[in-house]
C-alpha cells in the first residue's frame, strides 16, 4: 500500500510535510495547489509552494513531493506542468476537488467537476505535455452538487490519460462533513485501467482498514487525520506490514513541533510561528486531549521565544526509541 499526505491549502505547506515526514509512514507527498490563470510562473513561485524543488523534490527525510495545478487554461496549465517537472517535481497533481469559493468562482476546483469535457481537456493537454516517465495525477471529489455525474468524472480522467486518480468521496455540496461515502468508489473505478487513491474521513487506523475494505483501494490519502494524528501514517503501514510499533506520546508531538522548520525558520516574523503552533493545536485536539490546556496557556502569546518555552516544558525526545526518527 501507498500513503499520500494530502494537499492542504494553507496548512499543509512545506514545514508540515517536513515535520509529518520525518515522522515517517508517507510515501508521496502533494503540494498546496499553485494557481495557474493565463502565463507560465517563474521559478521562484514554484520553489516557494515546493521549497523541496531544492532538493531533488524530496522533503528532509526523502519522501517525494509532487505539485499541484490549480487552473482552467489547458495549455497554460500543460506549459506549467512542464515548467515544474523540470524543476524537479515527482510528477504532477492536478485539482479538481478544492471546494473554495473564490477558487470555484474563477473556474477553478471543484467547479469543473461539472464539466468532465474541460477535465478530459486539460487533463489531455497536461499528458500529452509531460514526458511519459512522469506521472500525471488527480484529485477529485464524487461531484459539485451532488454525484449524478460521478461516472462521467472518473471516465474523463481515465480516458484522458492520468496515471492516478485521488477520489475524495464526499461532494463538493458535502464539503467535510461525514461521512466520507468510501462504497461509491468500486462501481466507479471498475474496469479501469488507472492507479485510485482513496480519501477522506480517516482519522485512526480501523478508518484506513475500512475504508480500503469498502473503497477497495489498496493506496491511500491522508489530510485532517495526519494533523490530529501526526504518527498515524506511521501506524497503519506497521499494522498493515505487521510490525511492532510504539505510537508517540503527547510529550514526542510536542519535540517534533519544537525542531520543525516551523520553529526554526528564521525568515518568517515572531507573530507566525504563535499562529502556526495554535493552528495545529487546533487539530491535536482531536487526537490529544492535553492539546486543548496547552492551547489556552499560548492563547495570549505571540512571541515565538514565549511560545517555545511553554512548548519546552512539555517536550520529551523520543531520540532513544528507534521506532521514531526525529
Amino acid at each position: 500500500m501507498k500513503l499520500v499526505l494530502a494537499p492542504m491549502e494553507g496548512v499543509v505547506d512545506f514545514k508540515m510535510r517536513q515535520l509529518l515526514t520525518n515522522i515517517g509512514g508517507f510515501d508521496l507527498c502533494v503540494t498546496e495547489f499553485v494557481r495557474v490563470i493565463d502565463k507560465c510562473l517563474p521559478t521562484k513561485v514554484f520553489h516557494r509552494y515546493c521549497p523541496e524543488l531544492n532538493n531533488n523534490g524530496l522533503t528532509k527525510a526523502g519522501t517525494p513531493v509532487r505539485v499541484q495545478l490549480l487552473g482552467q487554461v489547458a495549455d497554460v496549465l500543460a506549459e506549467n506542468a512542464v515548467r515544474a517537472i523540470e524543476l524537479g517535481s515527482h510528477g504532477i497533481d492536478l485539482n479538481f476537488g478544492c471546494p473554495a469559493k473564490t477558487v470555484n468562482k474563477s473556474r477553478g476546483g471543484a467547479v469543473l467537476l461539472k464539466d468532465p469535457v474541460h477535465m478530459y481537456n486539460i487533463i489531455k493537454a497536461v499528458r500529452d505535455a509531460v514526458d511519459s516517465k512522469h506521472q500525471v495525477s488527480a484529485k477529485i471529489r464524487l461531484g459539485f452538487d451532488d454525484d449524478s455525474n460521478s461516472q462521467e468524472i472518473v471516465d474523463a480522467v481515465v480516458s484522458a490519460g492520468a496515471d492516478s486518480i485521488a477520489i475524495h468521496a464526499r461532494t463538493k455540496r458535502d464539503g467535510y462533513n461525514p461521512p466520507a461515502y468510501w462504497e461509491k468508489i468500486p462501481p466507479l473505478i471498475k474496469g479501469k485501467n488507472i492507479a485510485v487513491v482513496a480519501n477522506g474521513e480517516i482519522w485512526q487506523v480501523e478508518d484506513a482498514l475500512l475504508c480500503q475494505t469498502r473503497s477497495q483501494c489498496s493506496d491511500l490519502m491522508l489530510g485532517r487525520g495526519a494533523l490530529s494524528h501526526p504518527d498515524l501514517a506511521k501506524k497503519i503501514k506497521a499494522h498493515v506490514n505487521n510490525e511492532q510499533y510504539t505510537g508517540l506520546e503527547w510529550e514526542h508531538i510536542i519535540y517534533h513541533l519544537i525542531h520543525s522548520a516551523i520553529h526554526q525558520d528564521p525568515t518568517q516574523d515572531e507573530k507566525y510561528f504563535a499562529s502556526r503552533t495554535k493552528q495545529w493545536l487546533g487539530y491535536l485536539k482531536r487526537q490529544y486531549p492535553q492539546a486543548n490546556a496547552l492551547f489556552d496557556e499560548i492563547r495570549r502569546l505571540k512571541v515565538k521565544g514565549d511560545v517555545a518555552q511553554v512548548l519546552k516544558k512539555y517536550a520529551k525526545s523520543p531520540q532513544l526509541d528507534s521506532n521514531h526518527s526525529v
